[in-house]
């Protein structure tokens, strides 16, 4: 194996950040990307009119709303790294995009808000992490403003998810201000000083010791006293800090920050970096693959069309596992068994994008895709297993697709198949006198905001939503007859897939648990896409 490849992997962190909506994701996005170098001047999603939109939110409308409902990808170097940060949604509407990407990840940064610790949102995508084993590393947001005893919410988050909790960085608080923090392991309090730019440039700080007067002259001796007793227990009575543990997910090393204020952010930003894995090997049918590999392999696991509105482009995000990517090279696609050239490859920064000619594990690169890539294609040169599926989770919501003009039909197809593919709702076609009536399906309601509003300025159809009554949705395997009889029961339908795999549709959970146990050995349902 090279050299090269190795340097190339172990310089590289890929990563996402997760929390419940309005914990202040997007903002940590931006200033981890002012501090990176990646902007020069940082915004705020909401606040003052004359703030830009963030840097990660480029669909309009998220602009709207102020919400993140795709996941945008950014890489940007920081020092001696190459920073690849993997954005999500913040809504839960949308957690099934925060899901595949999390598979891309090999870290995740979780957000707390100060006052409320941990949320539901939040409490899913650490299971999701937990599953994974994917390391988990804790941010609690919004210090800048008062909120719940630190001790009391390490105590609880430890609680709620079952994972121990070790304060790389402690808050500094003064006159009831979040004035600093102090670095558990390099032995220093970092003290910074408000600008009057609301956070739109990095922070000044300096560092001293623990033990040095000037602070005590600085922010009062009633402040040092009470920090040293705090950091005092601590070491007394916390976690132990294990990098091993890290790694495995069962310690979760913590830093207290406000992403508004810039205060905490920076060292969060340079610890994080030294502690997060590097690109770990992935699991294929055939065994782990090792990222210092020589031969290419990667995993798509987002395509999203009309990523450029002019240009009616489709990308398809490629997670590199391991080898070297190469711009234009053919490699296969094991799914199909089809070759397929590595053409026009790019790196993005939300909606801006760089070509590039070759990346290395840990790198998330965009291909031009003509319709023939899934998510969950894995993509290898050299004979190797398949990555392990990305699943498709049931939709809880449903609703049929109508429109006015009848001579639109082809363009509405054509939009909810592209849609479908990229994972923004789930298309079913259930048989009427007209032929298949398309029905959507969602996690989340406002993804079918989101399915119009994409449908009308990409596509150019204006089409409503019939919503249907069903709650609940599973792919169901057995004989035909068996499914046609189940599906012509009360309070329910039978739909297939965009890949023709049928449905049942069912009014109600109840319906569903006693119909899967009235059939029990004849046929199989599941949550999850066979």
């Amino acid at each position: 194996m090279s050299t090269q490849l190795q340097d190339e992997v172990r310089r590289r962190r890929t990563f996402a950040i997760i929390s419940h909506p309005d914990a202040g994701k997007t903002t940590l996005t931006e200033k981890l990307l002012l501090y990176g170098g990646a902007i020069q001047l940082a915004g705020t999603v909401k606040g003052r009119k004359a703030a830009r939109h963030a840097t990660s939110d480029w669909m309009e409308l998220e602009k709207q709303r102020g919400i993140s409902v795709t996941s945008s990808v950014m890489q940007f170097p920081y020092k001696d790294r190459i920073v690849n940060l993997l954005d999500t949604p913040g809504h839960q509407d949308f957690s099934e995009d925060t899901y595949r990407t999390l598979v891309a990840a090999d870290s995740a940064v979780m957000l707390l808000d100060n006052r409320k610790g941990v949320e539901e949102q939040t409490r899913k995508l650490f299971n999701v992490c937990k599953l994974r084993r994917t390391p988990v590393f804790t941010v609690v947001n919004k210090c800048d403003r008062p909120g719940e005893d630190p001790f009391q919410l390490l105590d609880d988050v430890e609680a709620d998810l079952g994972v121990e909790c070790y304060p790389v960085t402690w808050p500094v608080v003064a006159d009831h201000k979040f004035v600093g923090v102090y670095d558990r392991l390099e032995g220093v309090v970092l003290h910074f000083h408000r600008a009057k730019d609301h956070g739109q440039t990095r922070v000044e700080t300096d560092a001293r010791s623990l033990d040095d007067p000037t602070l005590d002259a600085e922010l009062g001796v009633g402040t040092m006293e009470r920090l040293r007793e705090e950091i005092e227990l601590l070491d007394a009575a916390g976690a132990q800090f294990d990098e091993d543990a890290v790694r495995a997910g069962t310690l979760s090393p913590t830093f207290f920050a406000s992403a508004l204020t810039n205060f905490g952010v920076e060292p969060f930003f340079r610890r994080f970096l030294d502690l997060a894995p590097s690109p770990v090997p992935r699991e294929s049918s055939d065994g782990p693959v090792a990222p210092d590999s020589e031969d290419f392999s990667g995993f798509v696991f987002k395509i999203q069309a009309n990523l450029d509105p002019k240009h009616r482009d489709r990308i398809a995000f490629l997670r590199v596992c391991s080898g070297r990517f190469e711009a234009g090279a053919e490699v296969q696609n094991l799914r199909s068994g089809k070759s397929v050239r590595l053409a026009q490859p790019q790196t993005f920064m939300a909606r801006d994008r760089q070509a590039v000619e070759e990346a290395w594990p840990g790198d998330v690169v965009g291909i031009h895709d003509r319709g023939s890539l899934r998510i969950g294609d894995t993509l290898a040169d050299g004979r190797r297993g398949e990555f392990k599926d990305i699943p498709r989770f049931s939709p809880e919501h449903f609703a049929r697709v109508q429109i006015g003009d009848p001579l639109r039909r082809k363009h509405l197809d054509t939009g909810l198949r592209q849609l479908s593919e990229e994972g923004a709702a789930q298309v079913f076609y259930a048989e009427s006198i007209a032929g298949p009536a398309p029905i959507v399906g969602a996690v989340g309601p406002l993804q079918f905001d989101v399915l119009l509003h994409r449908l009308e300025h990409e596509y150019g159809v204006t089409a409503r939503l019939e919503r249907l009554p069903f709650v609940a949705a599973r792919w169901v395997t057995g004989a035909e007859d068996d499914i046609d009889r189940v599906a012509a029961g009360y309070d329910r339908t039978r739909v297939t897939d965009s890949r023709d795999r049928p449905l049942i549709l069912f009014k109600s959970e109840w319906s569903l648990q006693k119909t899967a146990e009235n059939e029990k050995g004849k046929l199989e349902f599941h949550a999850v896409a066979p």
